[in-house]
């Protein structure tokens, strides 16, 4: 029997097509309306809303994953904003904040493009990785330019033309800001070709973009639930401010 999926299309009660209705002094505007998934689209089997959190999960009773799959917003494909959320993995788990990406054709609720890593065991989370792209583009700690050039290649799930031009701290010091099985912050800056992720309040990875072969200026945003071993994520509180 084929799963159910849900593909939602109404808007956030909580926001018009635009994204600015029920804006906070702040400027940003919720993604999640707290009581369901409405203006999203993914697999039900692996999303639900619980007490106003969005869970994605594999277990023993869910299908087993072949592919990536995301939770995608299809109100917008924003290109600059900032995006916060909070997030829970279990220790086994492997997730991410999609942005700037596109659709997967043949494949459903799979997304190509920039992802803000995010992983249980707390080895890539923070790092910019490029689903189905470019692979890594900055580990955490790392601040990169990525040159106008269409000659790099993925060697050892990174992408060979980077430029690290900084370092934003020791691996292990940035590591220690982030709590296991707990809640943290994660915070998205994305300024033209400038992608900044930061957990915690502490700046993890900063990449400049600028190879206009592979950049991407707008796309979808999606949360993911990647394969593997059964695990859990959570995000609560999250919001986004569109300029």
């Amino acid at each position: 029997m084929a799963i159910p999926f849900f593909c939602l299309v109404m808007a956030c009660s909580s926001m018009n097509a635009s994204g600015q209705s029920g804006k906070g002094k702040d400027g940003f505007v919720p993604l999640f309306d707290g009581n369901g998934l409405t203006g999203w689209e993914g697999d039900a089997a692996y999303w639900r809303v619980e007490n106003g959190i969005l869970v994605g999960e594999t277990n023993a009773n869910t299908p087993p994953l072949e592919n990536n799959t995301f939770l995608i917003w299809k109100e917008q494909q924003p290109g600059d904003f900032e995006l916060i959320t909070e997030f829970r993995i279990s220790s086994g788990g492997n997730s991410g904040i999609n942005y700037r990406s596109e659709r997967v054709e043949g494949l459903p609720f799979a997304l190509k493009g920039y992802q803000a890593d995010i992983d249980g065991m707390n080895q890539y989370t923070g790092q910019n990785y490029e689903e189905r792209g470019r692979t890594t583009l900055a580990y955490r700690g790392q601040k990169v330019a990525i040159p106008a050039s269409n000659d790099g290649r993925s060697e050892g799930n990174a992408w060979s033309a980077i430029q690290v031009v900084d370092s934003l701290g020791s691996a292990g010091n940035l590591k220690d800001a982030i709590r296991v099985e707990d809640w943290n912050e994660c915070r998205l800056v994305v300024k033209g070709n400038r992608l900044q992720h930061y957990i915690n309040g502490v700046l993890m990875s900063d990449v400049t973009d600028d190879d206009t072969s592979n950049q991407k200026m707008k796309g979808f945003i999606g949360f993911q639930i990647h394969v593997g071993p059964a695990m859990k994520v959570e995000y609560r509180n999250a919001r986004i401010k569109l300029d």
